[in-house]
């Protein structure tokens, strides 16, 4: 079971980058600041990442023109992340559906347990 857990992670790795060109904990990071903005510590505990590994991922899709960072208005040392109009259509492309999603993980991607659920 879990070699074949392995391979449907892959599989949707591999549909997740051919679809909006990013990796599995990149479309979490992009579904976990959603419409809205977040800071570092929600996005690392929303995805389940800790905080050094939340900050590579969010600098990866920052690179790559997805997120946008900003200062904090009341506290200048928060550091707010919101995604770019390129981030928001990628978002908007993983909410309208993969489409070779592997079996064994399809039941996790339908309804409110779906990819960007909420």
């Amino acid at each position: 079971m879990m070699r074949d857990l392995v391979r449907a992670l892959a599989q949707l790795e591999a549909e997740l980058t051919r679809t909006c060109g990013v990796g599995l904990n990149e479309a979490m990071v992009l579904c976990a600041i959603g419409r809205g903005s977040a800071t570092a510590g929600d996005v690392a505990r929303c995805v389940g990442l800790l905080p050094p590994n939340a900050s590579k991922v969010v600098r990866s899709v920052e690179r790559k023109g997805l997120v946008a960072r900003s200062l904090g208005t009341t506290d200048h040392r928060r550091m707010y992340f919101a995604l770019t109009p390129a981030g928001l259509a990628c978002l908007n492309r993983l909410r309208d559906g993969l489409h070779d999603i592997p079996p064994l993980l399809r039941p996790l991607m339908r309804g409110s347990e779906g990819p960007c659920a909420g």
